[in-house]
């Protein structure tokens, strides 16, 4: 491939967004937005504690209050290697079987995995819209939905979104009817600011904590009750986030493909690919008990009689 910073995309628009999905997809994750997609889907998965079913199961199962750090890299390295290996491969294969092995233990709601699903596809394209050094194109979001549409198949969801409109609208109808705040989903909020403050230097948690809850929006922030962030030090964050994307822009385009395991956040295993085995990581519940890292069906009714004291 040529030098030129938008070679890339005339590629990718020269695909097919419904049978090249996933050569779309590996493009955009791996080549365009590797670390705005980290961080997007880092941001996809903190929204989904906000649902009460969500957040308690995560803090009953420890995992991410005991754990963060492994649940993080599994979590990852997981979803990763269907991306880079294709849902026919061996390795694809077994991400696969680890992540529906860990659900089939229990009794799982269609619409929270559904809801989980669509945060995938939704908030990346958010966060390339505010903060890449480009917007998602609409080539970009129909694979997208595409990809995920074929990933939510592999694990058995029923009544996938079909585009990319559908999986918003349904993330956006879910989340109105379902944020609430709850105690254990704070934890888990908590602790996973926590994991992330603790990949910089100790001095530096605080300013990354703040920074972090600068790009929360209204919905979220009142559903875990946390303080509404310093106008300034929301303008700060997001005028350095869109900082950054100009000096991307002026980039040359990326050789090498960027995968999960190249993260420095990865940091439970020692090396690839002899560090770990797709078929070793995640969780291994015992069947009957609590502990899905996606929720149980049978949530509680979310405590609305208190008045959330953020705006």
């Amino acid at each position: 491939m040529g030098g030129k910073r938008y070679d890339r995309l005339k590629e990718i628009q020269s695909l097919d967004p419904d049978r090249d999905f996933l050569t779309i997809y590996r493009l955009t994750a791996t080549y365009e937005f590797p670390w705005d997609h980290t961080r997007a889907l880092e941001l996809a998965l903190y929204r989904t504690y906000a649902v009460p079913s969500i957040g308690r199961l995560l803090a009953e199962t420890a995992e991410m209050t005991e754990r963060p750090q492994k649940r993080y890299d599994d979590t990852s390295l997981l979803l990763d290697a269907v991306v880079e290996h294709g849902f026919e491969s061996e390795a694809g294969r077994t991400a696969i079987r680890r992540i529906n092995g860990m659900h089939r233990s229990y009794d799982i709601s269609d619409d929270d995995m559904r809801y989980v699903l669509c945060t995938f596809v939704v908030v990346p394209a958010r966060w390339l819209d505010s903060f890449g050094w480009r917007p998602l194109s609409d080539h970009e979001r129909r694979a997208t939905a595409a990809y995920y549409r074929a990933l939510g198949k592999h694990m058995g969801i029923k009544e996938i979104p079909r585009t990319f409109e559908e999986f918003e609208q349904f993330l956006n109808s879910y989340e109105a009817a379902h944020f609430a705040w709850d105690a254990r989903s704070r934890q888990v909020a908590d602790a996973t600011l926590d994991l992330m403050a603790s990949w910089y230097p100790r001095p530096l948690a605080p300013l990354l904590r703040a920074g972090t809850l600068a790009l929360l929006d209204k919905p979220l922030r009142r559903a875990f009750r946390y303080p509404r962030p310093r106008p300034g030090v929301r303008a700060l964050v997001h005028g350095l986030l869109r900082l950054r994307a100009r000096a991307v822009r002026l980039l040359p385009p990326r050789r090498r493909a960027h995968h999960a395991r190249h993260n420095p956040e990865i940091r439970s295993y020692p090396g690839y690919p002899t560090g770990y085995r797709l078929e070793d990581l995640g969780t291994f519940p015992t069947p009957g008990l609590r502990g899905c890292p996606i929720p149980h069906q049978h949530r509680p009714s979310p405590d609305r009689t208190t008045p959330d004291p953020v705006d």
